[in-house]
């Protein structure tokens, strides 16, 4: 029973403060404003998107700290979720793109690296982060993209 009081937790921690950041650094009359790329998908789309991926941080670093909650991968997804986390404030909060760039770049790097370590602790953890890396390399193309237009 503790296992999924614990995987409840991860999923508040995650999913809560991803949905609370977001609320709190709407995009707002700044970002309408900004020239945008061809592919800038509609803003709609991100909060279901972000929704199932932070489902499945959630359950991919439960799963990791399960089995070993103080090793590599573990620290790694601390990092990425504080990268995620740091990434919408740099960006539409203080409308830093630029540094919003070099956020989500590390987060990217970080993504990476905790499904590489991840995968020698929880093939399956290192594998739900598969679309979440996806989904982050396109929103870096697209952070990139709008530092570039503007």
């Amino acid at each position: 029973m503790n296992r999924y009081i614990a995987l409840l937790g991860f999923i508040v921690v995650v999913l809560g403060g991803g949905l609370l950041i977001g609320y709190l650094t709407l995009p707002g009359e700044w970002y309408a404003g900004l020239a945008k790329p061809f592919f800038n998908p509609p803003n709609w789309i991100f909060g279901p998107v972000w929704s199932v991926l932070y489902l499945l941080i959630a359950i991919a670093g439960w799963r990791v700290w399960l089995r070993d909650p103080h090793g590599v991968a573990m620290r790694i997804w601390i990092a990425q979720l504080v990268l995620n986390f740091l990434w919408s404030p740099t960006f539409f909060g203080l409308q830093q793109m630029g540094l919003g760039l070099l956020v989500i770049l590390a987060l990217l790097v970080a993504i990476v690296g905790f499904m590489a370590t991840a995968a020698k602790v929880d093939r399956l953890a290192g594998w739900l982060f598969a679309p979440y890396a996806a989904w982050v390399a396109f929103a870096t193309l697209l952070n990139a993209s709008l530092w570039w237009l503007n």
